[in-house]
């Protein structure tokens, strides 16, 4: 069992029910949840900064599941997600999974099969939240290097020598050896293949905020 101590199940469903049901589903096996009867509810509330996973009925009034999908991946939020429908065929089950749903189940749904589609939608959200935080160093040490060690850097993850580093920048080979010292002690990594994993976390950051 994943340890769901921190973990949040948003349930989106306009049906009163089903809300019930899957509510006290998640709480009798130690999971948080929050319910919404609409998607422009979520939309309008501040979304959790915690691990969650999201179980969305597609057919809702207003703003379907889908749609509600689309707009929070606009917003940048990218909580797994779960689409549960009544009216499920094979057209809306392979959209749901090119949208990204972890899973898409027909009502009524099992509860073994609803639970092992929020754990896998959990575990995801777990790698996602390790890379998120592997990211978010890795550009607070970037941050801490001064321009010419961020030169530096860039020449030894494009694999140059430090004669060749020396040679491009117009400076000492030992003082390319005195920055790149100072370059792997200030982003935390020992080898030359941890500081490129490093640049490529932050090329990542990059192309999200970019």
């Amino acid at each position: 069992m994943h340890d769901t101590t921190t973990a949040l199940v948003i349930i989106v469903d306009d049906d009163p029910l089903v809300r019930g049901a899957l509510d006290s589903l998640f709480r009798s096996v130690g999971l948080a949840t929050a319910c919404y009867g609409s998607a422009a509810e979520v939309l309008g509330a501040p979304m959790p900064q915690s691990l969650c996973c999201m179980v969305v009925d597609v057919r809702m009034p207003g703003i379907g599941g889908f749609e509600f999908h689309d707009t929070l991946a606009a917003r940048g939020v990218s909580a797994p997600i779960i689409f549960l429908t009544g009216h499920g065929d094979i057209p809306m089950g392979v959209r749901a999974m090119k949208a990204g749903a972890v899973d898409f189940l027909t009502k009524p749904v099992r509860d073994q099969d609803i639970l092992d589609a929020v754990n896998t939608a959990l575990a995801k959200g777990r790698q996602r939240f390790a890379s998120d935080r592997d990211v978010a160093s890795s550009v607070a040490r970037h941050s801490a290097l001064t321009p010419r060690e961020s030169e530096v850097m860039a020449g030894v993850v494009r694999g140059l020598l430090n004669k060749q580093i020396a040679g491009e920048l117009g400076i000492a080979e030992i003082t390319v050896k005195m920055h790149r010292a100072n370059v792997m002690k200030k982003m935390g990594v020992r080898t030359v293949a941890d500081l490129v994993r490093s640049a490529e976390r932050l090329a990542r950051a990059t192309d999200q905020h970019g």
